[in-house]
This record gives C-alpha cells, structure tokens and sequence, in this order.
C-alpha cells in the first residue's frame, strides 16, 4: 500500500504540486506565527520608559498577537481548504484506477487508506519545505508588525523548538484533515468504473452539497432581511461579518449551478467567434473545472472586499456622526481667544493620564476641556450626571470609556504629569463609533504640555482660517481607517497568496484532463495559438464570474450598513481593491492557462 501511494505521488508530482506549496507555506506561517506569539507573550522592555509609553507598547503587543493568531488561523483554514479541493479533484480523475484495484480485490477500506497515506506523505514534504519558509515569515512579519507599529524596533523573536514541532504537527494534520471527504469517496468507487464511466463520474453536485449549499443561501438571505430591518449601523455590521462568510459558503458550495448560469453574461458580448464559442462551451459544460476554478475567487472577493468594505465603513461612519454631533463651525489647531464674531471657542487639550480604580490601572489620555465652550460647540450631552458639575478635582467618562463599568460619583486616583491625586467621577458620556475621547478632566487640572485643538462657532458672516467640521470629522474617521488598514493589508495579502496557489492548483489540474481535448481540437484544424487561446479566454471567462459572484456576496454583506441610520453616506465600496484583486486574478489565471495549455499541446499530434 505504501509503494502505491509514493508511486502515485512521484507519477502524479505536478498535480499534487499545489497542494505541496500550500502546506509549506501553512507550516512557515504557523511557525513564525507561534514563534512570535510566544515573543509578544513575555515581552522585554527597555528600562527608562514611562509607564504610559510602556502601555502603548503593551498593546500594540496585544494588536500583533492578534494578527498573528489571525493569520495563523486563515493559513491552517486554506491550506486545509486548498488540499481538499486537490484530493476531491483527484478522486475523479482516479476513478478508473480505484475501479481497478476494486476489480482485483482491494477492499474500500483499502482505497481509503490507501488514500490517506497519500495526503500524510503529503503534509510530510510539505512540513519540510515549509520549516526554512519559516525562518523567512519570522523576519518578514516582524519587519511588517514593526513598520505598521505594532511591534518597537528592538523587537526580537528568537528560535523555538517547540514551535518547529507544533508547525509539523499542524502541516501533517492539516493534509489528513484536507483529505478525509476525498478519502471517503474514493472507497465508495466500484468496480464496474473500470470499464465503464458511471453517473458518479458525471455528477459534480452531491446530495450534502446540496444541503451545506442551499442551507448557507437560505441562511444569507435571512441575515440580509434581519440587517435591513434592524436599521442600526452596530446590527448591520455584526450581521454582515456573519453574512461574508455564509455568502462565500453558499456560492462556493453551488459555484457547479450558478458559475455556468453566470458565465453566460459575459460571453454573450463576444458570441459569434470560434474561440469564444469554444471557450463558452468550456465553461459551461467542463462546470467542475469552471467551479474549481472560481470557487477560490468568490471566497477571496467575498471575505476580503467585504471586510475591507465594512470597516471603511465604519470610519466613514465615525466621520459622519462626529460632523453631526459638532456644532461648531472651524477647527484650528492652536488655542483661540474670544473676539469680535466668536460665538464660542472650545480649547481641548489631550494630555497623558493614568487611572487606578482598585487593582487596574488604565494608561490613556484625558483631554482638558472648558465645559460651557464644550456645551455649546457639541450636542452630545452625558448619560448620567452633569457636566455643569465638571470643576475641580473631578473628571467625566468620555464615550471610549463609556462600557467598562465606571460608577457615577465613585472616587479614581488620576496621575497627571507629576501630579497623583483623587478625583471624583461627576459625568458618564454615552457611547459613540469614535472611541478615541476616554476621559474629560477641567482645564484647571492639566498639566504642562499636551497638543491643542479648538473648535470655534463664528457668528454670521465671519470667517476664520482653519478646518471646516466636515473636513475635520472625516479627517477623524480617516485615522480610524489607517490603523484598520494595516492589519487588513497583512491578512489580504495572505489570502491572497493561498488563493492564487488554488486557482493555479485547479488550472494545472484541469489541464490533466484536457490533453486529449486539445489534441482533437489540433487534429480538427486548429493552431496551437488558437488552443492556447480557447484556455486563456476560458479562464477569463471564469475569473469575470468569480469575482461578479463574490462582489455580490460582498454587497449583501454591505447592505445592513447602507439601511442603518446614516444610509448611503456612511458606506464606502472599496472599487480599487476590487478592481486590483480582479487584474490580478486575470494576470495569474491567464498566465497559469496560458502556460498549461502550451505545455500540454506540445506533444506531436496523434500521441494524446
């Protein structure tokens, strides 16, 4: 059995080529993964720090832990993903094999096993290749973590056996994982297939497909009918995260039924031709090529044009409430003195805090306000208690805070500069998307230092150079977006990187089967250009239906958000991304058919 499954992987190399790459670069993203995680776990910090730039560093420990967990979690997620899709598409081109072994007395158990040592010798190559990807991933995420300024520049991952191990342990794990459904297909094969193609061979749409894939649409279409009535931007986006992701199951669980019946649209604009028709016929008849092929993409377009989608959204939601809580006309950033056509001048000064409330401790910033100019410049007014009563040694709980329990009229040490003192808690702000604004102190109590902006309500007919609100809020809703952006760029980048291994997995796989096709085609009076040609506007083809089908899923996501209480004008559609992703499908889909096909028309003819 063992001979069988090193020959079928040495005879077959090319088509389990992918499926290889995918678990090495698995295994080094787990390794430096876990490497680095257990190096934010215990973090070293240079002596000579101040206790509030030591809690900046802590959480950007935290943040990098979290894309570390993250990424580490999407690699396992597609390499598992990635090997199913090898071995499901190799169990069908196997058939006749299987039927063989079945006619000479080989049991299903037999298949089975036989099959699953396949995928363990598998994931055993590629954890091997995979252990030096890691030592490159360790230096090529730190120096990321670093330039998005997560990480300090001294920071350091040193080696860890114990996470060599664990990557190998993930890499053989995660091919046995992949393979398991393909496995127990192939020991449903019978004898009969090998003399005879059977119904099994021809249907691509199984009964628990069918179920996982009509349950997910049922359950999308449900979810994008709760986020429109729940009209709140929070719902919409909750709903939408949870929409992405059934969205992307659904599509990818019927892509067989829905890539052909789309694939019609764009080839209609180009019927007549011989090669469009020819390509047209590819898509819509060979449909588990087709939706081998566009199942990567509609998951990749999906997940990440979705996610990208809601979280710019949700800056441009902060740019928008802030602009209608703000009823103050410019904002400068320097402290401005009452005058002639100044209604009201609110000076906010941002200064290094630290709050003790029994055994936590919170480093943050407090920003200095006067609480009459603030009244008239802001609508937002407290929850609870009175910013009236803001003066002296007290302190108001902004809408960062809002949520983590603060008691109206409870007692906080506040550290100030070189000032400890105790402070009184007189208002609670409620919650707003900006989370910036944690703690409101009366200007008597700041310290020397600290940055100064001031929004200023004019009088009629008088102007003052500076921010106009509108230009100011978005400018706040537009930091959020730049700290979100880092951390989506790393993750999109990886998805990427395992959906351009899968699609170019499925094409070269395909292509196995398509010699004969190619060949007959060559015989009936085509050129070679022309064959090569057919595969290249096929895969276009498919890669249009792809990306069409996950942009869908993606505007189902964003559909809760544009029904929630700013509509239209908070949701942002990430067109370049979408637009990037889908040049860059076509260049490596196209390049990947192009080159496959020309290979595998250069044999002479009448040796297919």
């Amino acid at each position: 059995m063992l001979r069988l499954s090193v020959g079928a992987l040495r005879t077959r190399w090319q088509l389990f080529a992918g499926a290889v790459v995918a678990v090495a670069l698995g295994v080094g993203l787990v390794q430096s993964g876990l490497q680095m995680l257990a190096a934010t776990d215990h973090p070293e910090l240079p002596a000579g720090l101040s206790a509030y730039r030591r809690a900046q560093v802590r959480e950007g420990y935290v943040g990098a832990a979290t894309l570390l967990g993250m990424s580490v979690v999407l690699a396992v997620f597609l390499s598992v993903f990635i090997v199913s899709t090898t071995f499901g598409f190799m169990t069908v081109q196997r058939r006749r094999e299987f039927g063989l072994l079945r006619l000479v007395g080989a049991q299903r158990g037999y298949l089975c096993l036989m099959v699953v040592i396949e995928a363990g010798l598998l994931g055993l190559v590629g954890s091997v290749v995979g252990l030096p990807l890691g030592v490159v991933a360790t230096w090529a995420q730190s120096w990321l973590l670093v330039r998005l300024g997560m990480l300090p520049g001294w920071f350091e991952a040193p080696w860890d056996q114990s996470a060599v191990w664990a990557a190998m342990v993930v890499g053989v794990s995660t091919a046995l994982a992949g393979v398991l459904a393909a496995a127990w297909r192939a020991s449903r094969v019978n004898a009969l297939d090998a003399v005879v193609e059977g119904s099994a061979t021809r249907r691509v749409m199984t009964g628990w497909r069918w179920f996982w894939g009509l349950s997910a649409a049922f359950g999308t279409v449900v979810l994008v009918i709760a986020a429109q009535a729940a009209r709140d931007l929070v719902a919409g986006l909750m709903i939408g995260l949870v929409v992405m992701i059934s969205g992307s199951v659904a599509l990818s669980q019927l892509s067989p039924i829905v890539v052909p019946l789309v694939g019609r649209v764009p080839t209609i604009v180009v019927r007549g031709n011989l090669i469009a028709d020819l390509a047209r016929a590819g898509v819509l008849h060979a449909v588990r090529r087709s939706a081998a092929t566009a199942a990567p993409l509609i998951v990749l377009v999906g997940l990440v044009v979705g996610l990208w989608g809601t979280f710019g959204s949700l800056a441009k939601a902060v740019g928008v409430e802030q602009e209608r809580l703000i009823t103050a006309d410019v904002v400068v950033d320097h402290a401005v003195a009452p005058g002639p056509g100044i209604v009201a001048a609110s000076a906010q000064t941002a200064v290094p805090i630290t709050v003790t409330r029994g055994k936590s401790t919170v480093y943050s910033e407090a920003i200095g306000i006067d609480t009459a100019a603030y009244q008239q410049t802001h609508k937002l007014r407290p929850r609870k208690g009175s910013l009236d009563r803001l003066t002296g040694r007290t302190i108001a709980i902004g809408p960062g805070m809002a949520v983590e329990g603060y008691k109206l009229g409870s007692v906080l040490k506040v550290a100030l500069g070189n000032r400890r003192i105790a402070v009184k808690v007189v208002a609670i702000m409620p919650e707003t998307l900006d989370v910036s604004e944690n703690f409101f102190i009366p200007r008597s109590l700041l310290p020397a230092g600290g940055r100064t902006e001031t929004l200023v309500k004019l009088a009629p007919g008088t102007a003052m150079d500076g921010q106009t609100v509108e230009e100011w809020a978005k400018g706040r809703g537009e930091v959020q977006q730049r700290s979100n952006s880092g951390l989506f760029a790393a993750l999109m980048g990886l998805a990427g990187i395992f959906t351009a291994v899968a699609v170019v997995n499925a094409v070269v796989m395909s292509t196995a089967d398509r010699r004969r096709e190619f060949a007959l085609g060559r015989m009936a009076g085509m050129t070679r250009g022309q064959v090569v040609a057919v595969a290249v506007v096929e895969s276009a083809t498919v890669v249009v239906v792809g990306v069409l089908l996950g942009a869908l899923v993606a505007a189902a996501a964003l559909a809760g958000i544009a029904a929630g209480p700013y509509g239209l004008a908070a949701l942002a559609i990430p067109w370049r991304l979408l637009g990037l992703i889908f040049a860059s499908a076509l260049v490596v889909v196209g390049t990947a058919a192009a080159l496959t096909a020309y290979r595998a028309t250069s044999r002479r003819l009448g040796t297919c």
